[in-house]
């Protein structure tokens, strides 16, 4: 298989434009039973220099997240806004559209940077981007820090959860979305809202996932 050489074409080509499930006021490009991407093997991935393509779902606790912001747009409105780990966008796409200042969402992943722009342009919202590692950097200057389903590895989950503490301790609304995944932490946390979020069996252990969207604490 050649390797990608155009992201964003690739994109077009391997996923759908779709609505999210549990935010259908949101539509991404994402991956599905009916779409090329889902069948590529990791071992194929590979080959085509592809990340785990982490953009092309609608994960829970992102879900769970948008959904939050949706139905409280008083969490984003008028203010600046990260969302971290981006991945697909999601979640930015969903600040935007509650009434945020401007969002800037951050992943490693290369390939995020077309996922968030071509989902900012499917819903009609600007979203700014970096690449950058920001776990390197103290937090940046915005209010409100959206996290979703971050705390599925244990050293990422405990850079990320020092990262987030320090952020919130500085002033910042921290807002995290997860389906209590493994490492998820035992405290520290405000529960904000609880939701049975429509998934897969190929992403997830049932089909029908319970989210939880959390603010962290200050100390």
């Amino acid at each position: 298989m050649s390797p990608i050489t155009d992201p964003t074409a690739f994109i077009l080509a391997n996923t759908r434009l779709q609505a999210v499930p549990h935010a259908p006021e949101i539509e991404l490009w994402l991956a599905d039973e009916v779409t090329p991407i889902w069948r590529l093997t990791e071992e194929e991935l590979g080959e085509i220099g592809l990340p785990p393509p982490f953009w092309a779902f609608a994960w829970a606790g992102g879900q769970g997240l948008a959904r939050w912001l949706l139905d409280h747009p008083d969490e984003v409105a008028g203010k600046r806004v990260l969302d971290f780990a981006a991945g697909s966008g999601m979640v930015g796409v969903a600040a935007m559209k509650a009434g945020a200042a401007s969002v800037l969402c951050a992943d490693i992943d290369p390939f995020c940077a077309a996922a968030v722009a071509l989902n900012a342009g499917a819903n009609g919202v600007s979203l700014d981007f970096t690449e950058a590692d920001l776990l390197d950097w103290p937090p940046p200057d915005v209010e409100v820090i959206c996290a979703g389903d971050v705390f599925y590895e244990k050293p990422m989950a405990e850079r990320v959860l020092a990262w987030l503490t320090s952020a919130a301790d500085r002033g910042a609304r921290v807002l995290v979305g997860d389906p209590l995944r493994t490492y998820f932490p035992k405290s520290g946390l405000d529960l904000l809202a609880e939701y049975e979020v429509p998934t897969t069996r190929e992403l997830e252990d049932s089909a029908v996932k319970r989210t939880r969207v959390w603010a962290l604490q200050r100390c």
